[in-house]
């Protein structure tokens, strides 16, 4: 099995990174300024073990691959960057191409379904960072972070249980699960306070903006029949994930937090809360607190602000009006 995983920043490159340090045939495909300085310099893993220089090989684009039968894609990207490099790929790539969605929100699996038959889901829980070019950051450690895997829409074989012996071997928790969207839609409900952190720098699980967000959200996937894993499910495996310091610094936020940090031209939220939002709609189904975290950080975007420039107070304030 020899992997491509496509879009190497904070989750592409640490899960890379350690299928590679862990004697798996890896390529990156990057862009931009990371992709010059990991093919100059290698790809730096730091940890708050240890810092490893990491020889993988990295590519501009799907078309740089000579794809071959024992090849899985692990698709790392954002998921607003999901389109284009399904675009990449199904120009490049083999149809039967195994496709693994390691990333956020819930609805990269069905548009990688419209291109490609083969999909698997994955549930990921990493802390990672991805703020310069050549350089992404593991926050936990010895075990990285857990990577749950299933076959999309339903189901597991036997490539299901590769990926998952795969992760596990590569200091990830690791298990197959035959209704893995059933974890990534638990895992949406966390992932609502993303925006928050992005836009107000820390989350309070107190926050009476959070927790209504979540129960916007709790409302509109029971109305629209969605299964969520319960509470809890993974409680076992988060008591391996450590989030410790690297070098004597903290991790400054999440995903969402990062791309602002890094002045990025766009952000995941329109496919975490503004995927409630959309349900919403759909069910009708009031959604105003994840409605006013989508344009807000749609506007934090386009005015270039920093993360954490608006208090919870503010915004607390504007969903009153």
């Amino acid at each position: 099995m020899r992997f491509v995983v496509f879009g190497a920043g904070g989750v592409g490159g640490v899960v890379g990174g350690r299928l590679s340090q862990h004697g798996h045939d890896v390529t990156l495909v990057a862009r931009g300024e990371h992709l010059t300085a990991v093919q100059a310099d290698g790809l730096r893993l730091e940890s708050p073990d240890d810092s490893v220089t990491l020889d993988v090989p990295a590519v501009a684009s799907a078309a740089d691959i000579d794809w071959g039968p024992d090849h899985v894609c692990l698709l790392t990207v954002k998921s607003q960057d999901t389109d284009a490099a399904l675009n990449a790929l199904a120009a490049a790539a083999p149809p039967e191409l195994p496709i693994a969605c390691v990333q956020n929100g819930v609805d990269n699996e069905r548009r990688t379904l419209r291109r490609f038959a083969n999909v698997y889901g994955v549930c990921v829980m990493l802390p990672s960072t991805f703020l310069r070019p050549g350089v992404v950051q593991a926050s936990s450690a010895p075990m990285t972070g857990a990577l749950n895997v299933g076959r999309y829409p339903l189901g597991i074989d036997e490539l299901t249980n590769d990926l998952a012996a795969a992760f596990s071997g590569a200091t990830f928790l690791s298990d197959p699960d035959d209704r893995v969207m059933d974890q990534k839609y638990a895992k949406l409900l966390m992932n609502l306070g993303n925006a928050v952190e992005a836009l107000c720098g820390t989350v309070d699980r107190d926050s009476e903006l959070l927790r209504r967000a979540r129960r916007e959200a709790v409302a509109v996937l029971d109305a629209a029949g969605i299964v969520v894993a319960p509470k809890g499910h993974d409680a076992e495996q988060r008591r391996h994930i450590s989030i410790r310091p690297i070098g004597g610094e903290r991790r400054g936020g999440g995903s969402t937090w990062q791309s602002l940090a890094r002045g990025a031209s766009s952000v995941e939220t329109d496919h975490l809360n503004g995927e409630i939002v959309l349900l919403g709609r759909l069910h009708r189904v009031p959604t105003p607190a994840n409605a006013l975290l989508q344009r807000m950080a749609a506007k934090f975007v386009r005015q270039r602000r920093p993360p954490g420039s608006v208090s919870e107070s503010e915004l607390a304030a504007m969903l009153r009006e």
